[in-house]
């Protein structure tokens, strides 16, 4: 019962930030997970960011780590992905998800709800 608009992508020179927002749908957006994943050319959907429910807990996949960082605002149905020190192989669509209960949060199948996606392109 959630719907996720992402905004914010665009095109962005390695080195520099870029600042992805999701929106969401529905008083129940608290009750959910929400994860960023990403997908390249050619290549399957990566796990980014997750951030539980509450916003109390993030994880991070190992090639984002220190770089990027997820948060939420519950009060305003909004995930943020601020992204810093871009590099190349950040590129690719973004995609915002989200999951009820979802223990396996770097698994796309975990999440129940995805965004359309945004693009994201990072020159050298």
């Amino acid at each position: 019962q959630v719907q996720l608009v992402e905004s914010g992508g665009g095109l962005v020179q390695a080195g520099g930030s870029l600042r992805l927002s999701c929106a969401a749908s529905g008083r129940t957006f608290s009750s959910y997970a929400m994860g960023w994943f990403r997908q390249a050319p050619g290549k399957e959907r990566e796990f980014v960011a997750v951030i539980s429910a509450s916003g109390a807990t993030t994880n991070y996949a190992d090639s984002v780590k220190g770089r990027f960082t997820i948060s939420r605002d519950n009060a305003k149905n909004t995930v943020l992905l601020q992204m810093n020190s871009l590099k190349v192989e950040d590129a690719g669509v973004y995609f915002c998800a989200a999951g009820y209960d979802a223990d396996t949060w770097n698994v796309p199948e975990e999440y129940d709800y995805w965004g359309q996606g945004t693009q994201v392109t990072v020159s050298t």
